[in-house]
């Protein structure tokens, strides 16, 4: 049972009389309890809501398109709170925060409902044989999964959870139902690599075509592990990384040959670390791990020179800067000098911002704090905007993760901040000055 807070006018749900403060029961007979239970016995044409209203039930029946909604508003995109993290993992970057941060920041979500909604990442520890079959029943796909090994006795120590061993079995069960499953790895030195890592591919491989893609991406340590006492890691060297980037493009090969797609894809991190180039996005087929960080660089690249292939100079005159991180800054020196060899009339300043905040092994742009761009940039020539990776917001668009807004850095730093998507398209356009 779900309280509605507020029906939409001229909606099917208001031309029924059915108002904010009504509890919705069930659908069609169907108990619901969540946004998936509303969502999928909402499909129907024909509708029997059952309802309670000041104590007491009611039924509404009504009709509809067979995808349109009704318009019933809640309280939360969930229908119910989110399902919370129940394992103490050895690289868990919440864990690795420092104290006075956004309180939000600190919540571990482990809820299958998000993977398929958001593209959120599940261990399935969460996950009861019920779970599965729901998610089976309602064709929830595809779904992510962090595998990280498939040594049941290894991922019960990664995970610090008795239950990291036998949900292992419902990756199985997902792909004997044709659920589509993306997997996630995260490579901690000399604990999930090297022949455990060969291991993992091949009982993943087994499973394909469910297990579509893998990403296989380095664990994240920031300068506060060690003043946490969490569990010792330590990064990757350059030879180190080369070796795990070359042993899973062996492996990827071997695939694309037995099944003519490589399924193991490697971070864009690792390939930095390791000082190989990122490979060409044709490699990276259908980009089924962008999110996670696989391949955004060549589809930056990719379509910002696409993107650029028609440009003209036009005589058009602006200057202006860009702030990223170590991990993306020659990649937006190369495209910055690009638009100015170009573009004779453009400037662009690019500055390459240490993560100070959470300690320089942490390079990604989207863990880049408005109190590092605040030290780092002050003083700088700026232009008229400063453009920043959206990534480096929360969803509202508008704080950093140190709690600083975008309004509050801009008007310390004097200029209008821009933030702009990994998009290539949106790169070229923000660098050129195309919205004008």
């Amino acid at each position: 049972m779900v309280e509605i807070t507020a029906v939409l006018a001229g909606t099917p749900a208001a031309r029924h009389g059915i108002r904010a403060g009504d509890k919705l029961v069930a659908i069609n007979h169907h108990a619901i309890n969540d946004v998936l239970d509303y969502r999928y016995y909402l499909c129907e044409k024909k509708l029997t809501l059952t309802l309670v209203r000041e104590e007491k039930e009611m039924t509404v029946n009504l009709r509809k398109g067979e995808y349109d909604d009704i318009g019933l508003e809640f309280e939360t995109f969930l229908m119910d709170k989110k399902h919370s993290c129940r394992n103490k993992c050895i690289f868990c970057f919440i864990d690795q925060l420092p104290r006075g941060m956004r309180s939000t920041l600190y919540f571990k979500d482990d809820d299958s409902r998000l993977s398929f909604l958001q593209g959120n990442y599940i261990t399935m520890t969460n996950l009861t044989d019920e779970d599965v079959d729901r998610i089976i029943k309602m064709k929830m796909s595809p779904i992510n999964v962090s595998v990280h090994t498939t040594n049941p006795e290894l991922r019960v120590q990664m995970l610090k959870n008795p239950n990291a061993a036998g949900s292992l079995a419902y990756l199985e069960r997902f792909a004997k139902a044709g659920t589509e499953i993306n997997c996630q790895i995260v490579l901690c030195r000399g604990i999930n690599d090297g022949e455990e890592l060969t291991r993992t591919m091949h009982d993943l491989a087994a499973l394909h075509p469910a297990v579509k893609s893998v990403s296989i991406v380095p664990a994240g340590m920031t300068k506060f592990r060690e003043e946490k006492k969490l569990y010792p890691l330590t990064p990757f060297t350059a030879d180190e990384a080369k070796a795990v980037v070359g042993q899973v493009e062996r492996f990827a090969e071997s695939c694309m040959k037995a099944y003519g797609t490589r399924i193991f894809y490697v971070g864009d991190e690792l390939y930095l670390e390791a000082g190989l180039p990122i490979p060409d996005a044709a490699y990276y087929e259908d980009f089924h791990q962008f999110e996670d960080g696989v391949g955004m660089l060549a589809a930056t690249r990719s379509e910002f020179y696409a993107a650029m292939e028609d440009a003209r100079d036009d005589g058009r005159q602006r200057e202006i800067s860009v702030a990223t991180g170590v991990a993306a800054y020659p990649l937006m020196r190369e495209l910055a000098d690009a638009v100015m060899a170009r573009y004779r009339g453009i400037r662009i300043h690019v500055y390459e911002i240490r993560n100070d905040f959470f300690g320089e092994s942490i390079t990604v742009a989207g863990l880049i704090t408005g109190k590092d761009l605040l030290a780092q940039l002050t003083g700088k020539p700026l232009g008229e905007t400063l453009y920043i990776s959206q990534t480096m917001l929360r969803h509202e668009g508008d704080l950093f993760l140190c709690g600083m807004s975008v309004d509050g850095l801009a008007a310390s730093l004097g200029v209008e901040i821009c933030p702009t998507s990994p998009d290539g398209y949106d790169v070229f356009d923000a660098f050129v000055g195309n919205n004008w």
